[in-house]
């Protein structure tokens, strides 16, 4: 098999971004493996026989972990005897921050391993206003503990795309790359532009108290709860994000605000 027909394998090609990355991937002209628990090769986390199949032939990977799902020790090991020489890690800003200690412990394994790496580490996505928070703006009222800091909301076909340039491209090996939009907006910023482009009231509530009392109301577990707020409040404490500039400078383009988002997804009808 020659380099040009081996495939880069997508480990969360189903979701926001890994399903964009794959696509995108496919439009470049790349071959690609999207394996999950349910594709033929089957590729599950928690299967270490799953992986030599899904690994066969691949030299690139793109790594994105479900929530909740630690990578397991020995995994990169495991791919590097497989053949694999490079991967991109798909993390997130606030890892540290937030304490994320699943994505700590992957960081840390695919660091220490011996093929060559690029970490992404991007802010709240563009597109979390169509998915975890597309039934409150709908509702009209959406809670995050945060208050009225400035957050970093980057496009999921932006981040994508930073993706593919690392799994295509060798210049950005070793390096943790923080991807932001091109501005910052407080969460009451962004959801005004919403309202400007749909005619939607939509409020926000930043405090921990509304937050606190509308997960009790849920029904999620107190431990749960305080955890979800306090990894919520430190990233808060952070203060403003700053734009990090780091989409357009490895895609050589301007990254996508958050208004031209509002703009195609209301034309998409998103939240109808």
């Amino acid at each position: 098999m020659s380099k040009q027909e081996q495939p880069i394998l997508v480990l969360g090609g189903t979701g926001t971004v890994g399903a964009r990355v794959a696509t995108q991937l496919r439009a470049s002209g790349c071959a690609v493996r999207v394996a999950t628990r349910s594709t033929r090769p089957c590729f599950d986390w928690m299967r270490p026989d799953s992986w030599a199949s899904a690994l066969t032939d691949i030299q690139t990977m793109y790594v994105l972990l479900p929530d909740g799902t630690a990578m397991p020790e020995g995994f990169m090991e495991h791919a590097h005897r497989a053949g694999v020489r490079r991967v991109v890690l798909h993390s997130d800003r606030n890892v540290d921050t937030m304490n994320v200690t699943d994505l700590q412990s992957a960081e840390r394994q695919v660091r220490q391993s011996s093929i060559d790496w690029t970490i992404i580490r991007p802010d709240w996505f563009n597109q979390d206003f169509e998915t975890f928070f597309r039934r409150p703006v709908i509702e009209g009222h959406l809670l995050v503990p945060v208050g009225s800091t400035k957050q970093g909301f980057v496009d999921a076909d932006d981040i994508a795309a930073v993706a593919v340039h690392t799994l295509r491209r060798a210049d950005h090996v070793g390096e943790t790359l923080p991807l932001t939009g091109p501005r910052s907006l407080a969460f009451v910023e962004a959801l005004d532009l919403i309202t400007d482009f749909t005619g939607r009231s939509i409020t926000f509530d930043g405090t921990v108290e509304g937050y606190r009392e509308a997960l009790r109301i849920d029904g999620v577990p107190g431990d749960a709860i305080e955890t979800r707020i306090r990894n919520l409040s430190a990233a808060a404490a952070k203060g403003d994000t700053t734009p990090s500039g780091v989409v357009e400078a490895v895609l050589q383009r301007p990254a996508k605000d958050f208004s031209a988002y509002v703009h195609d997804a209301a034309e998409r009808g998103v939240w109808r």
